[in-house]
């Protein structure tokens, strides 16, 4: 899958982190340059921009303070600029499908950073892993939230921007471990919660980290990997800002979530499709 360019052996813990940023770069593999920071199989900063440095930049200030010894990886090519900010951060693992050779120059000045190219290679169909005496195997999720799938169940509709928005974060929430809830705004992550036992819990805390890096998250969208059995994270997401919401929908009190929004004009859309990374 790759050609190893520099750097230590990969770890049992880099290569899951390795693994999961595959994974989610591969959401992103044909959009505008793109690039995410992952720490412990969970991205901490994702961005869209005109330029590869730009994405970088905007990746890294989601969380410059998870960055630290992340894996960053992007999905076009990293140039000299681009490298030179890197540089900057100490990280395990920069993955990219090419470089210039001034930035391998540059990201080579770390002994042990790793330098990978990721080759254009199928990923795998299955997931399998341990499980108790045997093994779990399933069909991989291969479905990716598109705009053809989205339900509008509110009176307000999400503007043009906000679907972009919406789309952006829910690629994000299926790669992100459940409990999960995700803030983008203008195609930038700006806190997720993640791997919390009470949804209730996994917003709040992308709420304390949106605050905590100085993110309005004003006009922001949200994304759920699950459902809203009760209308709490609706009213606790509106009140921090948020303007439109993507969830799979199914609960049998949707509708308590669905009225708080038609009641605050919070758009709402439903994808019929539940994530749910375990």
């Amino acid at each position: 899958m790759f050609t190893k360019l520099h750097g230590k052996e990969l770890s049992y813990n880099n290569l899951l982190d390795v693994d999961a940023a595959v994974n989610l770069m591969n959401e992103f593999k044909n959009n505008e340059p793109t690039f995410a920071i992952l720490k412990h199989n969970n991205a901490c900063g994702l961005a869209t921009r005109a330029s590869m440095k730009e994405a970088y930049l905007d990746a890294l200030a989601g969380d410059p303070t998870s960055a630290f010894g992340g894996v960053l990886i992007a999905n076009g090519n990293i140039d000299l600029a681009t490298a030179e900010e890197i540089n900057k951060l100490f990280c395990e693992v920069v993955i990219a499908p090419s470089y210039d050779q001034e930035a391998i120059d540059i990201l080579e000045e770390k002994k042990n950073r790793i330098i990978l190219v990721i080759n254009d290679v199928a990923l795998p169909t299955k997931n399998v892993r341990t499980c108790l005496n045997g093994i779990l195997v399933q069909d991989k999720d291969n479905i990716t939230d598109s705009k053809d799938i989205l339900k509008k169940v509110t009176l307000t509709a999400p503007t043009e921007e906000e679907i972009e928005d919406l789309l952006f974060a829910s690629k994000i929430c299926k790669h992100t471990k459940s409990n999960t809830i995700v803030f983008a705004k203008n195609r930038q992550l700006c806190a997720s919660g993640t791997g919390q036992t009470s949804r209730v819990d996994a917003l709040n805390q992308a709420i304390e980290k949106a605050k905590s890096f100085e993110f309005d998250l004003t006009g922001a969208v949200m994304a759920s990997d699950a459902f809203f059995p009760f209308p709490d994270c609706v009213e606790i997401a509106n009140k921090a800002g948020i303007t439109a919401i993507i969830q799979p929908g199914g609960s049998i009190k949707d509708e308590l979530s669905i009225n708080y929004c038609n009641d605050n004009k919070v758009a709402m859309v439903m994808t019929g499709v539940r994530h749910f990374k375990h």
